[in-house]
């Protein structure tokens, strides 16, 4: 069995923070985005090689991450595009990516964004009894949240109805980025991008693929956060520090409050400050300041602000807000 990790995104909806660096490198907890899904694909014996697809832009930062780690699976496969404007859409690319690799056997499709609390094991287990296309998917507890994602109707554990971003959800159920695949269903891929369908979310796909095929849903509870957005993002980081923080041994905090779920990553100073629910990269400097559901970026310099929900791109100076 082989697996799939998409990390092919420009994450713009979180620039400057990964205007130059994947959204999958975001610190959570002790781990990042993507580390976490790695650990888990690396762990699973039945998990041959893993397959990384990225865009050209961040092929090298890709490459330099892996080398610093044990890892023995993952293997960066590059998709030819270095702007979002250029990207052949989730579905095109995973095509491109089963040709260029000429992958055959059964796979595990994961976004590298994904942060969820079941094991990926458990998924596979669920696959590997229902022998057919599966797809996870989580209870989002409400409807205007639905509204953005693929909406999954069940019999049991059968899907008998995927609705893609539908206007009126008729449930909160909805598909993550976390599926399943047969051999035989990779080929199919190919037939759906032929026939003029929409290229983009993988969901396209799951309905059209939900028409012919046996397609099972493997349900959980816990989390799961589909990091796109600041909030989401900071949500992650919520979840994963349970209120506490989480402070770099080599951060200088002087006179400052650090409140619950904050990050503070190493070489940065935080001095007569009060900082909450904030992550604070390395070797940025917070002086005299009140900084609250913010994103502060590595070697920045801050001083005399008061900031809520912000996001400070790196190298940036802005004091008494100038």
């Amino acid at each position: 069995m082989d697996a799939i990790v998409l990390a092919g995104g420009y994450a713009t909806r979180l620039w400057p923070i990964t205007k130059h660096r994947p959204k999958m490198f975001l610190p959570v907890g002790d781990s990042t985005v993507v580390d976490l899904v790695f650990g888990e694909l690396e762990s699973d014996d039945r998990i041959d090689d893993v397959y990384v697809s990225t865009n050209k832009r961040f092929a090298d930062d890709f490459r330099e991450h892996l080398a610093d780690r044990s890892y023995e699976k993952p293997t960066v496969s590059v998709e030819e595009t270095t702007e979002e404007d250029e990207k052949f859409g989730v579905v095109g690319a995973l095509a491109q990516l089963v040709d260029r690799e000429d992958i055959d056997d059964d796979t595990i499709v994961i976004a590298g964004d994904n942060l969820i609390s079941f094991d990926v094991g458990e998924f596979v287990d669920f696959f590997e009894d229902m022998s057919a296309p599966c797809l996870a998917a989580y209870d989002v507890g409400s409807r205007e949240k639905a509204k953005s994602y693929g909406l999954v109707e069940l019999d049991g554990e059968r899907v008998v109805d995927f609705q893609e971003k539908p206007e009126d959800p008729n449930s909160t159920l909805v598909s993550i980025a976390c599926y399943a695949f047969p051999a035989e269903t990779l080929s199919l891929l190919d037939e759906y991008l032929a026939g003029d369908n929409n290229p983009d979310e993988p969901g396209w796909f799951l309905q059209w693929l939900q028409d012919r095929d046996d397609l099972y849903a493997f349900t959980f509870d816990g989390a799961w956060f589909d990091i796109g957005t600041p909030e989401s993002y900071l949500e992650a980081v919520a979840w994963q520090l349970d209120g506490d923080n989480l402070v770099a041994d080599s951060a200088t905090v002087e006179n400052t409050t650090v409140g619950e779920n904050v990050h503070v990553l190493p070489g940065a100073e935080l001095v007569n400050s009060s900082v909450d629910s904030a992550v604070v990269f390395g070797d940025a400097t917070v002086r005299d300041c009140d900084i609250r559901n913010s994103i502060i970026d590595e070697k920045t310099h801050v001083e005399n602000l008061d900031l809520a929900d912000a996001l400070i791109g790196a190298h940036t100076q802005i004091t008494n807000g100038q």
